[in-house]
């Protein structure tokens, strides 16, 4: 019944709870257990480094005196020693089983670079701890140089130096870590991985002897007579001006170039930069971008550095490369070549953790005023749109990244001709902000007006919306803000939503919107005042015959709410007839005008290209015709001259959807040939998705016209049409989706086994497995087993194969968002939201395998492993999820349309483990569902919890369910969890009530701070109380209020919790409204259970706590 410190509430199973709670968990305990439990499960799944930042509490030894209590962290330096000792003990077993885990090592060791570096892990501390484990435990498995390679990717660490430089423990330490050298005999002398772990030990007795004269007595001296091997290679290769090929390198010289990135990356990295400039440098002439006497210098191309390569260099090297590439690129003088860009991305994108930079913080370092050097501005937008847009949000950057933005648009949005940087800094942001899960700040200081575009405070009310309609709120203080983010969109937008739209919007926003006013009618108007003199402009500029000289006298001397009108005077001038107007006026002048400017043309284009549409009809036009000129008007605006951006006019006719005409037209461009065209020339121009593995040269495309090519296309999830043009094996759908949701028989509900290979799939991707060496199937370490091909040509193409669940990916394979697991987590509720059957169906089916899961698996695994059950530790979600008490209860049959052939040993664990984790799993995908959902999910769980009565184990999986889907509920959707007890009333029996409690017991913790909830949830249980101990109720069988003592110690824990706000402490005091629900609640119970409640009402002659109480001790006065 108390509250446990560690929790699983989110995806990795991250415990959010403290550092005091964290630094209190004894080694070897059940809470030890589970955090290490999540710690592997971490590095087996490299969450995002903002993950870790988060959860870890830094070494004793690089605290700060000052520092106060992390407030997230969790984690000790002493626990996640301990589970990167285990990782690299599970990462020697696979090596030793000849498994090619070399993609493995790497990622580990760029996670392992960043603990470090952020002084994470005490290093003196970490390598006694490795040796006693590799000396003791597991004394045979230190086969390979692997721990010397990785303790190499390290050395040059300042934290790392300085433990080897000035620790009083110095001399010991560097003997250790001498001592984890073995002699690699490696099958293939030539294998570039070969080499490497052959030569590191030299690599890594060179860097010791350069940094302490003290140690150097304990160096291997034949280890660092063979590093002159290493000088010779490099004098070969090097000497004179020769540059390095490195698309023609061979399996040895690969392995010895990595071996060099050890000892000497100045050198290599010179060479590196070397071939990148080796083409040299053209000048491009004038273009629409440049003015008359402009010149701009570009790199010619060569072709990037390949992945393969790169993965193999140390991480000193990878550092220095993108310190010496930022110099190049950012520096405004030349415009690099495509080729170093992408050598620049692929270097950051091998090592996320380790070598992760704020690009705008870059940019703003080597310019004071970023947007003077507009080159490297559009640089730098162009890599965060078009390749690092998910390494930002895999970093828990993108609101960090959205206010540096949203600066400059500040300054861009009124500037004439600056259209390319503000287009790209605007789809960045529409980007940034249509993948937040999560209530966000528009300003990083939240005061003020927001500096959002017109567009974008559209996309971040339209976000919001989707945010509180498909995941709640959060936290109770979101609340506190979210009328504040209103006031500062709403002060600087001029948009109003229309009914139609408002309708679909949550309430809290809904009724935040509604009155504002709408002022389309009062745009007619000033359009019908304006619309003599616009036209009259329009035609001396736009006319075939026009005279060139009016284009300068329109722009210096156009009143603004004229110019306003541009696009829908020339709308009206071509009317079905595109070739009668100057297109090339037309595109200077929008050339000249402001980015706002134009986004404003396209709003009162539409309004007026509607009123105009909607005055044709009345007068009698066929629609056919009308929607036929409409569309090849809009034709010569997006595709034919390009001269405004498609996405923006998009937006504006999707604004108006109160308008019968508006939608119509959409689809129509939706369908049209010219974006058909457009999509397959975009997909031929830019190759495969995996740019990363992209080996030839790459083309510049010419310079871009100032509005043009502002389509950013980014696939949707159509469903059905989707899975004809996307690459399915790249996407975790199960296999036989298609078929569900194609079927003649759409509406037949899919089959069990549908549902529980779903569910499988999370526990093996999802779900923190339960202990550290799996036995059979995909879970843990044996999920590693995939063997890799070596390094070597056919490496390019295994890396291109699609995402695929067996072993870890390298972050550049990972889909968008993030991470694999996040991507099979989603990729689920896609599903489950696609198929063709109602909400009641799809729940009914995922709790009849939770209630039936148990003698399902029984039956599975009867011919696998017939001692399975209970024969190993166990971690349910509950008390009651999987508990040893149920393996005695009655079995019913096996669930029908649910085969266990194999079910179990699929999975790798016993079947007792495997239930435990599909209830876990199923609590986890229902949580990520519309409430829709959860109402259902209560109708059917009081039902199950009904029918079944006193079936401990069926009732035991329904009730861990629930608390596997409240843990994963935002804090708003709680709200509704009261409906589970009003379903199960009447309530009779002290059974009865123990499972009200069971279920909504373990809430109440989570609520200490929302107490409007809190008193909800707690009116609740003590009103089922009455049911049962009521004056005038009337039990099914005579209850002895001594039956209950276990709950009254329950609520007296609980209120005392929620009065202080979390774990209860000698001074802790329920709070006054809890006490005064409590005593209105106990006036209808029996006078001996009143008497248990004494202490917790709001008498201050019989309760400690109201007679201390302020606000009771001045009533009684």
């Amino acid at each position: 019944m108390r509250y446990s410190p560690i929790t699983y509430p989110s995806v990795l199973g991250e415990p959010l709870h403290g550092e005091e709670l964290a630094s209190s968990i004894q080694r070897g305990s059940l809470d030890w257990e589970r955090a290490l439990r999540c710690l592997r499960h971490a590095f087996r799944n490299t969450p995002s480094p903002d993950w870790w930042r988060r959860v870890l509490l830094l070494a004793p030894c690089h605290r700060l005196h000052a520092q106060g209590p992390t407030p997230g962290a969790v984690f000790t330096s002493e626990m996640i020693s301990e589970a990167a000792i285990d990782r690299i003990v599970e990462l020697l077993k696979l090596t030793n089983s000849e498994t090619n885990c070399w993609q493995e090592w790497l990622i580990f060791s760029d996670v392992f670079f960043f603990l470090m570096k952020h002084g994470c892990i005490d290093f003196v501390d970490f390598v006694d701890k490795l040796v006693s484990r590799l000396q003791d435990g597991d004394q045979h498995i230190l086969r390979t140089n692997h721990v010397t390679w990785l303790l190499a990717q390290i050395i040059r660490v300042e934290l790392v130096m300085n433990a080897l430089n000035t620790d009083s423990r110095k001399v010991e330490t560097t003997r250790k870590i001498l001592s984890f050298h073995k002699e690699d005999r490696s099958s293939d002398p030539n294998n570039p991985q070969s080499i490497l772990l052959d030569f590191i030990s030299s690599c890594q007795n060179l860097r010791i002897w350069s940094l302490n004269t003290s140690t150097r007595e304990y160096l291997n001296n034949e280890q660092l007579q063979k590093g002159k091997q290493i000088d010779e290679w490099w004098r070969q290769v090097s000497k004179g001006e020769r540059i390095m090929d490195y698309m023609n390198m061979d399996e040895r010289s690969i392995g010895m170039f990595w071996v060099v990135s050890y000892t000497m990356a100045q050198p290599a990295c010179e060479t590196v930069m070397n071939w990148l400039t080796s083409a040299g440098v053209t000048e491009i002439l004038p273009g629409p971008n440049l003015q008359p006497n402009e010149r701009l210098m570009v790199m010619q191309e060569v072709s990037p550095l390949p992945i393969s390569l790169l993965s193999g260099f140390s991480i000193n090297l990878c550092l220095k490369l993108a310190n010496q590439m930022e110099e190049s690129m950012f520096s405004g003088q030349v415009v690099p070549s495509i080729a170093m860009v992408e050598t620049y991305v692929r270097v950051l994108l091998i090592a996320p953790h380790a070598l992760f930079r704020s690009l705008m913080a870059l940019l703003t370092q080597r310019n004071q005023n970023p947007l003077s050097k507009p080159a490297a501005s559009i640089l730098v937008f162009e890599i965060l749109n078009y390749r690092l847009l998910s390494l930002y949000r895999y970093q828990g950057k993108n609101k960090g990244l959205i206010h540096d933005v949203t600066k400059m648009l500040a300054t861009l949005k009124g500037k004439r001709g600056d259209h390319r940087a503000f287009r790209l800094a605007e789809n960045l942001c529409m980007n940034l902000i249509l993948s937040m899960r999560e209530f966000f700040y528009v300003k990083r200081d939240g005061k003020g007006p927001t500096d959002f575009t017109e567009t974008l405070n559209r996309i971040t009310v339209t976000t919001l919306a989707i945010i509180i309609k498909t995941r709640g709120v959060a936290e109770v203080e979101h609340l506190l803000y979210l009328q504040t983010m209103l006031e500062q969109i709403l002060a600087t937008s001029q948009h109003a939503w229309s009914e139609k739209t408002l309708r679909y919007f949550p309430s809290i926003l809904r009724d935040a919107l509604a009155g504002r006013m709408d002022e389309r009618g009062l745009a007619i108007q000033a359009w019908q005042q304006a619309e003599t003199t616009v036209i009259n402009q329009c035609t001396q500029l736009l006319a075939t015959s026009a005279d060139p000289t009016y284009v300068m006298t329109y722009i210096n001397h156009s009143f603004p709410q004229h110019r306003q009108y541009l696009c829908a005077g020339a709308w009206i001038l071509m009317y079905g007839h595109p070739e009668s107007i100057n297109s090339l006026h037309l595109g200077r002048v929008l050339r000249e005008f402001s980015p706002e400017e134009v986004t404003a043309n396209i709003y009162t284009m539409v309004d007026v290209l509607l009123h105009h549409f909607n005055l044709e009809l009345q007068r009698g036009r066929p629609l056919q015709d009308l929607m036929i000129k409409a569309c090849a008007n809009l034709a010569f605006f997006i595709w034919t001259h390009e001269l405004l951006p498609l996405d923006i006019l998009l937006l504006a006719l999707i604004d108006r959807d109160d308008d019968p005409h508006a939608l119509r037209i959409v689809i129509n461009i939706l369908d049209s040939k010219e974006l058909q065209q457009r999509v397959k020339l975009y997909l031929m121009n830019r190759g495969p998705p995996e740019h990363w593995l992209f080996s030839g040269t790459f083309k510049r495309a010419e310079f871009q016209k100032a509005l043009g090519n502002h389509l950013s296309w980014k696939e949707r999830e159509l469903i059905l049409r989707i899975l004809n043009v996307l690459d399915v094996k790249k996407i975790p759908i199960s296999e036989s989706f298609p078929q569900h949701i194609n079927s003649s028989s759409a509406s037949i509900c899919p089959p069990l086994d549908y549902f529980a290979t779903l569910l499988l799939g999370l526990v093996n991707h999802v779900i923190p497995p339960l202990n550290n060496s799996s036995k059979n199937g995909q879970v843990g370490e044996t999920s590693n087993s995939s063997v890799r091909a070596p390094h070597n040509k056919a490496q390019v193409t295994s890396q291109a194969s699609a995402i695929a669940p067996e072993g870890q990916k390298p972050f550049y394979q990972i889909q968008d968002p993030g991470t694999y697991t996040q991507l099979i987590l989603e990729t689920a509720v896609i599903e489950i939201l696609s198929l063709p059957v109602s909400a009641s169906q799809i729940v009914s089916s995922l709790v009849q395998i939770v209630v039936h899961i148990q003698p399902t698996l029984v039956q599975s695994s009867s011919g696998l492993n017939p001692t399975g059950v209970g024969q190993s530790s166990v971690l349910p979600t509950s008390p009651s999820g999987g508990s040893t008490d149920s393996l005695g209860a009655t079995r019913t049959p096996s669930v029908s349309g649910l085969s266990n052939s194999n079910f179990v040993w699929r999975s790798g664990y016993t079947c007792q483990q495997l239930s435990c984790l599909l209830i876990q799993a199923c609590g986890l995908l229902l949580a990520q569902l519309p409430q829709e959902f959860h109402i259902q999910l209560y109708m059917e769980a009081a039902r199950v919890i009904k029918r079944v009565g006193g079936l401990l184990m069926e009732n035991g999986n329904v009730v861990a369910l629930l608390h596997a889907f409240f843990s994963n509920l935002p804090l708003e959707w709680l709200e509704g969890t009261h409906l589970i007890i009003k379903h199960l009333k009447p309530v009779t029996s002290i059974a009865g009530l123990r499972i009200a409690f069971r279920i909504m017991g373990p809430l109440l913790p989570r609520l200490a701070n929302a107490h409007t909830l809190f008193n909800k949830i707690l009116s609740v249980l003590l009103n089922v109380m009455a049911d049962v101990f009521g004056r005038n109720s009337q039990p099914s069988a005579p209850i002895e209020a001594s039956e209950i003592a276990d709950i009254i110690d329950f609520l007296h824990h609980i209120v005392h919790y929620e009065g202080q706000g979390g774990p209860v402490q000698a001074s802790s005091k329920p709070r006054a409204e809890v006490l005064a629900l409590i005593g209105r609640a106990a006036e209808s119970l029996r006078p001996d259970v009143q008497h248990l409640l004494t202490h917790l009402k709001a008498d201050v002659n019989c309760s400690i706590y109201a007679a201390t109480h302020p606000k009771f001790v001045q009533n009684t006065s």
